[in-house]
């Protein structure tokens, strides 16, 4: 019984020692329109997220070889823009009722296998509207999934709203491939890493670009040697209240409260 006290004991050292690597969480947006690009994106090395388009052509393949390969798999939802612009099928837009609004999005979420989470796909408009992020916030917590805020517009309320109803949330804080070009791409992912050194951890999105599938095919074996630690977003979201508890599903992790006495609030890992 002490030996084995002992060695829980060194597992929560060990696991409080590596909470220190500043961490760096990759998410792929816009999988599901080529099936070689986001085949090839999906092959990126080490645990990588990737936003999968609902109604998309090649999506739900993309999903399963994902998942096939360990990697993590989220709705990338279209919503409304400021400008007009399309965001594609499935795209949930402000002249929705709630009704309509959630069986439009229960129908995304069922388009796609293996969610975990869901981020925007476009929606500088609707990520702004407190009421139609409410409803998609109370449907992700009915479902148990996370949240990530792609910040599409600064004025979002995306996340704030996610923080309210208790949903496991992060914000995106890098774009990778704004300028498709080897060097920016560069640029910005060592920008990256220069922030997660400063918060402790960051988070970038790309898209299955062949300029960005290069770059981080190049990059991304490299974080261990560097001193970064590479992330799915559901691990970094596992509550650091219960860092010794057995591996559970994510909705039970995420969702449920904890019983350690350092800790009153619910083990959600609400990261700003």
């Amino acid at each position: 019984m002490k030996a084995l006290l002992a060695l829980i004991m060194l597992s929560c050292l060990s696991l409080s020692s590596h909470a220190k690597q500043p961490t760096v969480i990759i998410v792929i947006d816009d999988i599901g329109h080529s099936y070689e690009l986001g085949q090839q994106a999906i092959q990126l090395p080490g645990p990588v997220n990737y936003a999968v388009l609902p109604h998309s052509p090649n999506g739900p393949k993309l999903a399963e070889l994902a998942h096939q390969l360990g990697k993590e798999v989220l709705l990338h939802a279209p919503m409304s823009t400021i400008d007009g612009t399309s965001a594609g099928p499935g795209e949930l837009a402000p002249n929705l009722n709630e009704q309509q609004f959630t069986s439009r999005l229960q129908q995304n979420l069922e388009a796609i296998p293996h969610v975990t989470g869901l981020n925007n796909h476009m929606g500088s408009l609707l990520t702004q509207m407190p009421k139609p992020m409410a409803w998609l916030m109370a449907e992700l917590k009915r479902q148990q999934l996370y949240f990530l805020d792609s910040r599409t517009s600064p004025l979002t309320v995306a996340e704030q709203t996610a923080k309210r109803y208790h949903i496991p949330h992060l914000k995106r804080d890098i774009f990778l491939d704004n300028q498709r070009n080897p060097a920016a791409i560069s640029r910005q992912f060592e920008k990256l890493l220069r922030l997660a050194n400063k918060q402790g951890y960051a988070v970038a999105i790309g898209h299955p670009y062949p300029e960005t599938i290069a770059v981080l095919q190049q990059a991304l074996p490299a974080l261990s040697l560097r001193g970064y630690k590479q992330q799915l977003a559901s691990r970094f979201l596992l509550p650091t209240s219960q860092p010794c508890q057995p591996q559970q599903a994510l909705e039970q992790l995420l969702f449920k409260p904890c019983s350690s006495n350092s800790h009153s609030s619910p083990a959600l890992a609400t990261i700003k």
